[in-house]
């Protein structure tokens, strides 16, 4: 039987991974001072992750509606792992193994690809307690390496902003098609217990399809527009 749909969520894993990287965060600062800009963009990370993981967006996704459960990936493999990135000093950053920016575009697309399929999806959702952590440990953890490029990398403007052109690219054919496919691609949520806030399942894929373009449109080309605009400048001022 489902849980009601705005039951929150008992998280064991979350509550005890957050608080973890939470705390070995503040360690961290002990040692590698940051501004404060720094530390607000790691405590929004810290918060969309608890919002995503606990709270009844977490039994919606997991229970009744795609559309949740694509915006809850969305948090956990771009937005979340974007500001904990931010947040980490660049001192600490420099220690840190240095990470190659087309590898790791190439393995954060190939993930979010094949945990989309929709047998391997469904799989996931059957098994929330297994499959489905696995699968939004290895969304988070692809998602900090595609940013650290972006964030600490010391490649030039020009390059960062093919990169995240790059990513949005590769990324966006999995929104547009669920956007498109004219009928339900995910047998768990036709499944699901009831209808909620009047969506049929088609209408919730369409809906969690142009939900899913529109907001990799927007993160993405939103970075790629700020480097672009460097590479602009430096051009200017190598003129």
């Amino acid at each position: 039987m489902a849980p009601a749909p705005y039951a929150w969520s008992w998280n064991p894993e979350a509550l005890i991974v957050i608080p973890t990287i939470t705390v070995a965060y503040v360690l961290a600062l002990r040692r590698f001072a940051a501004p404060p800009w720094r530390i607000a963009c790691f405590a929004a990370a810290i918060v969309l992750l608890l919002v995503v993981t606990i709270t009844p967006l977490e039994t919606i996704a997991l229970n009744y509606l795609l559309s949740i459960h694509l915006l809850q990936n969305v948090v956990l493999a771009e937005w979340a792992p974007a500001l904990l990135v931010l947040g980490i000093p660049p001192a600490l950053a420099a220690r840190l193994p240095r990470v190659l920016p087309v590898p790791v575009l190439l393995l954060w697309v190939v993930n979010y690809g094949v945990w989309h399929l929709p047998w391997l999806y469904d799989a996931a959702l059957r098994h929330p307690h297994t499959l489905l952590h696995l699968e939004h440990a290895l969304y988070f953890g692809t998602g900090v390496l595609l940013w650290w490029p972006v964030v600490h990398g010391r490649h030039p403007p020009g390059f960062k902003a093919g990169y995240l052109f790059a990513a949005f690219a590769l990324a966006s054919p999995i929104g547009l098609l669920l956007a498109l496919i004219p009928e339900p691609v995910y047998e768990f949520y036709v499944d699901a217990p009831k209808e909620l806030w009047g969506l049929s399942p088609l209408a919730d894929q369409q809906i969690a399809g142009v939900t899913m373009s529109l907001e990799q449109a927007f993160v993405f080309f939103a970075a790629f527009a700020l480097f672009f605009a460097r590479f602009l400048r430096e051009q200017d001022a190598a003129e």
